[in-house]
């Protein structure tokens, strides 16, 4: 699956699941845009992807906050034009009874997991649809397909963004723009690894496969999206998750 000479925006890239997909991606042939609030870990993944030879910088954005996803969306088309990729591959969560959250809590998890990539998408899309092609793939989450026992905010944040995702791919179809949605299962990043041990364990009893998902097994997976090989599959939601998830 080749990227050559096309440029992919993905957020979340300095860990986890957005940095495996900047891997990925570079590997692929692809410029890579590396966007993230971590500004350390943002530029070390850059540079280290330049000190292997591949196209690669790192970009500042905050997505809870509508003038950095502005800045970022205006820097992007100054600097490269409109990225024939845009990756939604920023999230975060936390695991507490439903009853225990804040509304400051929710507001930031809403803004980050949902609103932002709104936000980041409207911004480029006008472009996107003016070139006439685009691939925009959304990193949300099986448990916005299914639910999951303290992440009540989390999963229906997530769930809005696979909804975003069916309903975007409709609007912008006639721009030969595809848009796909790939929900992770249980993934060994760091943010499952504060996750008490107990839970990890039950998550992997739970799991067919018997382990994790790896960073890079999800990074396929949007990189398959992302390629010619899915020109024709828009609206669809594909599951990494080790056979946890087989229906919903």
């Amino acid at each position: 699956m080749k990227l050559d000479q096309r440029t992919a925006l993905i957020t979340g890239a300095a860990s986890g699941i957005g940095r495996a997909t900047a891997q990925a991606f570079a590997q692929a042939g692809a410029r890579v845009l590396l966007a993230d609030i971590d500004e350390a870990n943002g530029a070390k993944a850059a540079a280290e992807l330049k000190a292997g030879g591949y196209d690669a910088e790192y970009l500042n954005v905050d997505l809870t906050r509508a003038a950095s996803i502005e800045a970022l969306a205006g820097s992007v088309l100054q600097r490269f034009g409109p990225p024939d990729v845009i990756v939604n591959g920023a999230g975060w969560g936390k695991n507490h009874p439903f009853w225990e959250g804040t509304p400051d809590l929710w507001e930031k998890m809403i803004a980050l997991n949902f609103v932002g990539p709104m936000q980041l998408v409207k911004a480029l899309i006008p472009a996107m649809k003016e070139r006439g092609s685009g691939r925009i793939v959304n990193v949300a989450s099986d448990a916005g397909r299914v639910g999951s026992l303290g992440e009540t905010v989390y999963s229906g944040a997530k769930g809005g963004l696979i909804a975003f995702t069916k309903s975007l791919a409709r609007e912008v179809a006639r721009y030969q723009i595809n848009v796909n949605c790939v929900c992770p299962g249980p993934t060994d990043t760091p943010l499952m690894a504060a996750v008490p041990d107990k839970v990890k364990e039950a998550l992997t009893k739970a799991i067919p496969f018997r382990r994790l998902g790896r960073p890079e097994e999800v990074a396929d997976a949007i990189l398959f999206f992302a390629s010619d090989r899915a020109r024709y599959i828009t609206g669809q939601v594909l599951s990494v998750s080790g056979g946890l998830t087989m229906a919903g």
